[in-house]
């Protein structure tokens, strides 16, 4: 994306960051919304930074894991601006209880670590000794419950200049009072 401010890009009105936000809330009303990153006026949240700003994915998750205070959390990329509460019930839904989690598949078989809803204490335990750098590497052997995004031609998240102008396009000819 150029550098740019990926949770901060508008679509249909709001930000990518907000849309995510708003399908948590939707889901859980009463959670506890963590962004690690810069503090925004918007959505309303709890803003951490890892250590140093930048350092990656798994220490983002140490800062942010860091607040959890229920028995689950989702961990959510914040460019997902399809993202809705359905999909985070599925997700809830599929993880039976002794599941650590359980994370969205793409079409081609990957896992996609920053879609999926977990055990806080089987991330935390997993954390607690882990060295390396690769939500894979950390995740990957809880052997969370893996489920198939269903594939309706559309991509979930915005990674380049593209796929924002086509989540764009569709979402805000499906939402009248975008600007």
């Amino acid at each position: 994306m150029g550098g740019a401010d990926k949770p901060g890009l508008t679509v249909a009105g709001r930000t990518m960051l907000e849309r995510v936000a708003d399908a948590v809330r939707a889901h859980a009303p009463d959670a506890r919304v963590i962004v690690v990153g810069p503090p925004r006026e918007s959505p309303p949240a709890r803003y951490v930074r890892e250590d140093p700003p930048g350092a990656g994915p798994v220490p983002a998750l140490r800062a942010g894991l860091a607040h959890v205070r229920a028995p689950r959390f989702a961990l959510l990329a914040a460019d997902l601006p399809r993202l809705t509460a359905a999909h985070l019930a599925e997700l809830s839904a599929a993880r039976t209880a002794t599941d650590p989690g359980a994370v969205y598949v793409d079409a081609d078989g990957r896992e996609q670590w920053l879609t999926g809803v977990w055990r806080t204490d089987a991330v935390r335990a997993a954390l607690s000794d882990y060295r390396g750098r690769s939500l894979y590497g950390l995740l990957g052997p809880l052997e969370p419950r893996r489920v198939t995004l269903a594939d309706d031609g559309a991509e979930f998240d915005c990674d380049t200049p593209e796929d924002l102008a086509r989540v764009r396009g569709d979402l805000e000819r499906d939402t009248p009072d975008a600007p």
